[in-house]
């Protein structure tokens, strides 16, 4: 008995340690967050306190780093939205296509094979992407449009589709393979054939989490540093012309950053102004997921 009292306070013990242990971990992902954050908006209230911010959400100007200055947002949001665009409308179909296939077509033995080989692209490293849309993409487009400029969106957007494609296969394929058996039985049952269950009964039935897949592949490609920054340019200019050279936020951050610009002042300060605004994009993303995923999950219950 005495044995057995003493197994359980020695239990009790190390659970209470386990649970403190991850209440400190929690707290430290907590402050880190907190920490990020405090520094955006800190060194963002310095910056807006020198540049109006009508001025920075409306100028259609983008030249911190010359004599004569224009800090308007615009350029940078146009040329990330642009290489985003070009991304989602590479990496939806195909990773839509590619989810259905593995989940609904393909044999067990196939699904084990594609989906670990599928999900490597995510282990490349977006430098080697860069180089890959810079030296080989951009110069196979150039020989079908002439006019395509050595640096353009065109290229990093495609490259970026294909970077991005694994999140919403792989995340897609989970979220359909985790749909009741019993919902196709039903499907069959009626008389539906497999394209039909997959269309019409699996997919709805997943929506929740391939909105999830779309929203963390598309706050992925906005977030992309790398692969724009050598491979998109670096003019920031409001257009939606692909074919011309662009620069996104990322890559603004990224050349700012390299050390040219002495910290403090107010062409150092526009880094932490744009990641404010990139930060919020990436943020409100996450709230519309996790407004449709709650939305359809309650649908399909």
């Amino acid at each position: 008995m005495k044995e057995t009292q003493q197994v359980l306070r020695r239990a009790k013990k190390e659970e209470a340690f386990v649970r403190h242990l991850f209440f400190v971990f929690s707290l430290v992902a907590i402050f880190t967050t907190l920490g990020i954050i405090g520094m955006l908006f800190f060194e963002s209230v310095l910056f807006f306190r020198k540049v109006n911010v009508l001025s920075f959400l409306t100028d259609t100007q983008w030249t911190p780093l010359f004599y004569e200055k224009h800090f308007g947002i615009l350029p940078l949001l146009c040329g990330t939205f642009l290489t985003t665009g070009i991304a989602v409308l590479v990496a939806a179909p195909l990773g839509i296509l590619i989810a259905i296939f593995l989940s609904e077509y393909a044999t067990p033995r196939t699904r084990s094979i594609c989906k670990p080989i599928l999900e490597v692209l995510a282990g490349v490293p977006t430098v080697v992407y860069g180089y890959f849309a810079l030296l080989f993409v951009t110069p196979l487009l150039k020989r079908v449009i002439p006019s395509l400029a050595g640096f353009n969106a065109l290229s990093p957007g495609i490259v970026m589709g294909i970077m991005i494609l694994p999140l919403v296969s792989s995340l897609s394929e989970d979220a359909m393979h985790a749909v009741p058996q019993s919902l196709r039985e039903a499907g069959y049952a009626l008389g539906s054939t497999k394209f039909e269950v997959a269309t019409k009964i699996v997919f709805p039935a997943a929506f929740s989490g391939v909105t999830a897949s779309f929203i963390l592949a598309l706050s992925r490609a906005i977030g992309e540093t790398m692969l724009v920054t050598i491979a998109a340019g670096s003019m920031p200019q409001l257009t939606l012309n692909p074919f011309v050279p662009i620069m996104t936020m990322t890559a603004f951050i990224a050349t700012v950053s390299l050390g040219d610009v002495p910290a403090g002042t107010l062409e150092y300060q526009t880094i932490f102004a744009v990641g404010l605004v990139l930060f919020l994009f990436t943020f409100f993303l996450n709230l519309i997921a996790r407004r449709l995923r709650q939305r359809f999950r309650e649908v399909y219950q």
